[in-house]
């Protein structure tokens, strides 16, 4: 093989690949890692996090009329001294927070 048609499958092999990636990047869901991230930037908006927890199997959760797949997650938050926590729930495929409420 000579080196122009070596540099050219390389080439080709480049541009497959970045295009598969970007195909697969667009339809991939949210991982749970990547769900708790954003929900803890949004809570840390907020205040400090003193600790945090998700589930790793998606649930079916429904608000206002409509159904959702969603991680259940908390964080704990130091608020005038004292420990507060908070539940909520992070939609699949978005990666946005659908609710939260405080538990304690």
């Amino acid at each position: 093989m000579s080196m122009k048609k070596a540099v050219l499958a390389a080439g080709l092999g480049v541009a497959v690949g970045y295009l598969a990636k970007q195909q697969v990047d667009q339809f991939q869901k949210v991982t749970p890692e990547k769900a708790l991230k954003q929900a803890k930037e949004t809570f840390k908006k907020r205040g400090p996090i003193s600790g945090s927890w998700i589930y790793m199997k998606p649930e079916e959760v429904e608000k206002n009329g409509l159904t959702f797949n969603a991680y259940r997650g908390g964080v704990t938050r130091n608020i005038d001294g004292e420990n507060k926590q908070f539940e909520f729930h992070v939609d699949v495929e978005t990666g946005a927070v659908i609710d939260a409420i405080q538990t304690t």
